[in-house]
């Protein structure tokens, strides 16, 4: 069952690339106390996510920051090194918290996993934008084809 406004988000722990390694981050650590917008895509280094997805949440972190946003989070079914790789091919710092979903259970746990097996990506996550406080979902918006309601334009505008 997919998650809808309202849920709090399951429990889950990622890793997050460091500059001493890929390291655990919880749910907790993430969004509890705090308001998070977080997105989600179907793999690093993907076409659209990399010339729109990643980059529109880079370039506008300050006007998440100004709305009282805490953090913003990538998630992407891959593992930790990849979305290292993929942040700094970005020019990613702190804008942006890259979090791998590499065994996909929280994105099962949401329901918003996809079969990408006929491209030859396996189970990845749909592409998608939340904001959560204190870890229950405020907005969430799941693509249905075009690339528009998961954008940093779009989420700007629910904020």
């Amino acid at each position: 069952m997919t998650i809808k406004v309202g849920d709090k988000l399951p429990e889950a722990t990622f890793m997050t690339p460091t500059a001493d390694g890929p390291q655990a981050i919880t749910t907790d650590q993430i969004f509890k106390g705090k308001k998070v917008v977080l997105f989600a895509l179907p793999g690093a280094f993907t076409p659209t996510c990399s010339a729109r997805h990643l980059p529109g949440f880079k370039e506008k972190a300050a006007e998440f920051k100004a709305k009282g946003v805490d953090t913003i989070a990538c998630l992407s079914v891959n593992d930790a090194f990849v979305m290292g790789a993929w942040a700094k091919d970005q020019g990613v710092t702190d804008e942006v918290l890259m979090l791998a979903d590499g065994n996909g259970d929280f994105t099962r746990a949401v329901g918003l996993e996809m079969d990408g097996s006929k491209f030859g990506m396996g189970s990845r996550s749909q592409r998608y934008a939340l904001i959560a406080e204190d870890g229950v979902v405020k907005e969430l918006n799941v693509e249905q084809g075009e690339f528009r309601v998961s954008s940093a334009e779009f989420v700007l505008g629910q904020l």
